[in-house]
């Protein structure tokens, strides 16, 4: 229930620079000032631009962080400057603000507001949304109060253990959550494809061209909306509209639920808001691993929607056009099939992960 603001407990989200830890880290937010809560989000300048869909209640604060995966030379050397900097800028942030408690979703950019918080002894926990824990979070599991998983089973450093929370999902997604599919059939075929928050230049390679390659009738029914790097749009777009296909190609979508919803085919990589936003509405899906995901988290993430019958993987090793055209076209051909492979993918739904979150959350907090 809505508490005053004045005496309502305050918790900071830390979450990193792309979309698969913004979304989950945003459903929470929007879980808890619905409780009554005061939010406030720290994350990065490359985090920000995906803040723009939480709500306007929750205070933004821009940290500095980096890391010495990547960057060069430079990068390497100066980055643990820029850590100390962050975590000094958080304390101080943390020592003033007291909030009750601390939750990481992942990335380099939880790295100050975790390490802040450990240094105050503030309550703190992570989330992680997939089958292989990321890098950061490995560094704090053994640091923090409670870890709750998106994606089950999880591979978790040794001597761990961890709640299975699922993978939050945005309002936007939860206000289509289960859906009615309709079976491809003889009317528009609406396929969305969709390469994680920063596009996939595969995807832009090999799907038009294996939509090429299908039947004349069936090109000319289908409706793609192709989420392709800003690069990538102009060839995605020209590719689409030489194989006589009507095509919408962004770089970004604001409306992946709504495009969700109407799709009779989802051709996605395989990151974990992904498939949660894809099991949570139920519907069929191709999913592309990316090949340089680290720990390769993103075929663990893929495998029980497949193993479910929800979903056909195509490892990037093996992805051709033959190959994802002859899937393409068994689905959309097989009215039975999708509908059962929608069904599927749906018994893997956890509506209600961001409830189960916010529990543990309040569990820990002050």
């Amino acid at each position: 229930m809505p508490r005053d603001l004045k005496t309502a407990p305050l918790a900071l989200i830390a979450a990193g620079g792309t979309g698969g830890h913004m979304f989950p880290a945003q459903a929470l937010a929007e879980l808890l000032l619905s409780e009554g809560w005061r939010v406030k989000l720290s994350t990065d300048d490359r985090g920000a631009r995906y803040a723009s869909g939480f709500p306007d209640a929750v205070e933004r604060s821009i940290v500095q962080s980096a890391t010495t995966a990547r960057g060069g030379m430079l990068g390497k050397l100066t980055a643990p400057l820029k850590i100390a900097a962050g975590v000094a800028a958080a304390r101080t942030r943390l020592r003033r603000d007291r909030p009750a408690v601390v939750i990481g979703f992942g990335g380099y950019p939880t790295i100050p507001a975790l390490s802040a918080a450990l240094t105050l002894g503030l309550p703190r926990m992570i989330h992680e949304q997939n089958g292989i824990m990321g890098r950061v979070n490995s560094i704090f599991a053994s640091r923090v109060h409670r870890i709750a998983c998106g994606t089950w089973p999880t591979a978790l450093p040794a001597g761990v253990s961890a709640s299975h929370t699922g993978n939050p999902v945005r309002q936007a997604v939860l206000d289509h959550a289960a859906a009615p599919y309709a079976p491809p059939g003889q009317g528009a075929l609406h396929v969305l494809v969709i390469g994680g928050s920063q596009g996939a230049r595969v995807l832009s390679d090999v799907v038009p061209a294996a939509i090429a390659a299908l039947p004349d009738d069936m090109r000319a029914r289908l409706r793609v909306s192709h989420q392709a790097r800003a690069e990538d749009a102009a060839r995605v777009t020209a590719a689409y509209a030489d194989a006589g296909v009507a095509a919408e190609v962004q770089p970004f979508f604001s409306d992946v639920p709504e495009r969700l919803a109407q799709a009779q085919l989802v051709i996605s990589r395989s990151g974990a808001s992904s498939l949660a936003d894809i099991t949570v509405i139920g519907r069929p899906a191709i999913l592309i691993p990316f090949a340089a995901a680290a720990g390769d988290h993103q075929t663990a993430n893929a495998q029980a929607l497949a193993e479910a019958g929800g979903a056909l993987i195509h490892p990037e090793s093996v992805l051709d056009v033959p190959g994802l055209t002859r899937d393409i076209r068994a689905i959309l051909n097989d009215p039975a099939r999708a509908s059962q492979m929608a069904s599927a993918a749906l018994s893997l739904a956890r509506p209600d992960a961001a409830r189960r979150l916010y529990d543990l959350v309040t569990e820990i907090a002050r």
